[in-house]
């Protein structure tokens, strides 16, 4: 008799595990609506302070696979030729007054803002966070995610994601002590061709620095191919030859 019961529980449960909602699934597919695996882009940050003052810097960025990003300064003119490079968890930063790349951190930030290295070096989501659970509603999905190793920049993200687009809303970055380190406002759906559709303004604010703001625009965005030979150290100073 106990047997029958377990096949008949059995029964009911497996049309409600079939139809759980894939929460690794949705954050690689969001990854790929955000970028392709291999892109050009051009973005323009904008630092805003309480009192209103603003600073710009511009970037020509390019990525290829998961975890390999490369960008170049193209303004303010004093920091023109300034470059980065992402492999993994590890980050350079090449300064042509210098001379030769210099190890950055992910909680820094070459821009000064809020936004630090790890949201401007961005790798895919699902390359550096497991998805811990989601949560359903009429039009949204809300991914709770877990750093998988120590070396990523926040422990925690919680992911509010447009359960049409797959794309995200807001995204809220916590420490491991459970503070709210900062959010992500993701803005403005454009169309860049090629049938890539995706937020063009990112905006970020942060409790620990009350009034002031960062904006991420994205323009020119396209898919392209690169030798590995772009994502290398040796390479960083001729960044913006690419862009010929």
């Amino acid at each position: 008799m106990k047997f029958l019961k377990l096949i008949a529980l059995s029964a009911l449960c497996a049309p409600l595990l079939a139809f759980a909602v894939d929460g690794v699934a949705i954050l690689k597919k969001l990854d790929r609506n955000l970028e392709p695996e291999s892109y050009e882009s051009y973005r323009k940050l904008i630092n805003i302070e309480p009192n209103g003052n603003k600073k710009e810097f511009v970037l020509f960025s390019v990525k290829k696979g998961k975890d390999q990003t490369a960008s170049v300064f193209l303004q303010p003119a004093s920091d023109k030729g300034r470059s980065t490079l992402r492999q993994g968890d590890n980050m350079w930063m090449y300064l042509p007054s210098v001379g030769k790349p210099m190890r950055i951190t992910s909680l820094q930030s070459i821009t000064g803002g809020v936004f630090n290295n790890a949201d401007i070096m961005r790798l895919d989501y699902a390359q550096e966070y497991d998805v811990a659970s989601v949560d359903e509603a009429d039009k949204t999905y809300t991914l709770h995610l877990k750093a998988k190793t120590a070396e990523v920049a926040y422990d925690k993200l919680t992911m509010t994601v447009d359960k049409q687009l797959i794309l995200p809303v807001a995204i809220e970055a916590y420490a491991s002590s459970g503070m709210l380190l900062k959010t992500l406002h993701f803005k403005d759906i454009k169309d860049f061709g090629a049938g890539i559709k995706r937020p063009a303004m990112i905006e970020t604010d942060s409790p620990l620095y009350k009034g002031y703001k960062s904006v991420m625009l994205y323009s020119g965005l396209k898919k392209r191919d690169f030798s590995d030979e772009v994502f290398t150290q040796g390479f960083m100073p001729r960044l913006e030859e690419l862009r010929k």
